[in-house]
């Protein structure tokens, strides 16, 4: 029962994750289903353990890299975010699949559909908050905030790995702190026209 619940809290952290930064926690997953050599830390079920393969980790390590210099160059970005629109979702469709693999009674339907509102919902909101960033510093605190975003998805992705229970619990609290914030934004706006 509770490696049942670390799989779903797992599956809810990196797909979460996977909405600011896709390559983060999928070549976190790889590495740990690769080390260490003798015993891997994770075992991805089959289609799965096809992102564990050397190829794959060479892949995201190079995909990782040019996403985290375009997403710090304002108006690069931009069309980055644009193009991240269909791997964020996918990405967290995978790992949300292949995390909730241990809980036999989810469709595998179901468990990419969740992987997808999940990094689709936090994409989203990195997609509504960043053209605010731009506007208030001209574009210069595009590259600070994408740093932020990088570090938030790493330790999520850490925290998914090692205490999938509560990387859970940060993402549901770190997801009505969002849903607070866009609450009162709105209300601010509301009060400016009236």
């Amino acid at each position: 029962m509770l490696q049942a619940i670390g799989g779903i809290g797992a599956a809810f952290g990196l797909a979460s994750s996977a909405g600011l930064n896709a390559y983060i926690p999928l070549l976190m997953v790889a590495l740990a289903a690769r080390f260490p050599l003798d015993d891997p830390f994770l075992a991805l079920s089959t289609p799965y353990d096809l992102v564990g393969s050397w190829w794959a980790i060479g892949l995201l390590v190079v995909l990782l890299l040019v996403e985290m210099t375009v997403d710090k160059i304002p108006a690069v970005d931009t069309i980055n975010d644009i193009i991240q629109t269909f791997i964020r979702p996918t990405a967290g469709a995978i790992l949300f699949a292949a995390n909730a693999n241990v809980i036999t009674d989810i469709h595998p339907a179901i468990a990419i559909v969740a992987g997808i509102l999940l990094a689709g919902s936090v994409h989203t909101a990195k997609g509504v908050l960043r053209p605010a960033v731009t506007a208030t510093t001209a574009g210069t605190g595009n590259w600070f905030i994408s740093l932020v975003e990088d570090i938030i998805a790493f330790f999520v992705s850490l925290l998914s790995l090692l205490l999938p229970i509560f990387a859970a619990v940060f993402i549901i609290i770190g997801l009505a702190l969002l849903a607070r914030a866009y609450r009162r934004r709105k209300q601010k706006r509301q009060l400016m026209f009236e």
